[in-house]
């Protein structure tokens, strides 16, 4: 029998799974009707997407040169189910136009239903994902 450190525990703690290593990942209540893993995936991402497009369209944001953009959003998962944006990879022109699109990002993400964190091995745990968001604003 092994004995394990808690320098290990610790470490395993701190691990962040990316969604290819767990058994369920992140979900909403309203994607649990459906029992395929890939079904639920979709319909996490598309409540986020929505959430964040729906989002924006309110703002009214007002451009001097169309924008027409897939932004690159990396988000994080904690097992206690918050979600943070981690990074956001934007065209230089959307910034240039939407000075405060990251923070409008930021702000989208407040008003999403409760997150079910993702499970590996029956424990909840930190994963980690990108999702690409289309701005398009004219």
């Amino acid at each position: 029998m092994k004995k394990i450190s808690s320098e290990a525990i610790l470490k395993e703690e701190l691990e962040t799974f990316n969604w290819n290593d767990v058994d369920e990942y992140p979900s909403f209540k309203a994607c649990d009707s459906s029992t395929v893993k890939e079904d639920r995936t979709i319909c996490f991402q598309q409540t986020i997407t929505n959430n964040i497009t729906s989002y924006l369209q309110k703002e009214q944001i007002v451009v001097t040169q169309d924008i027409n953009d897939t932004i690159m959003l990396y988000f994080q998962v904690s097992k206690k189910g918050e979600l943070l944006l981690l990074q956001s990879k934007i065209d230089s022109l959307t910034t240039q136009e939407i000075p405060n699109i990251n923070q409008l990002l930021i702000n989208s993400l407040d008003s999403l239903p409760k997150i079910f964190p993702a499970i590996k091995r029956g424990q909840h745990v930190t994963t980690e994902f990108k999702l690409p968001i289309v701005i398009h604003v004219n």
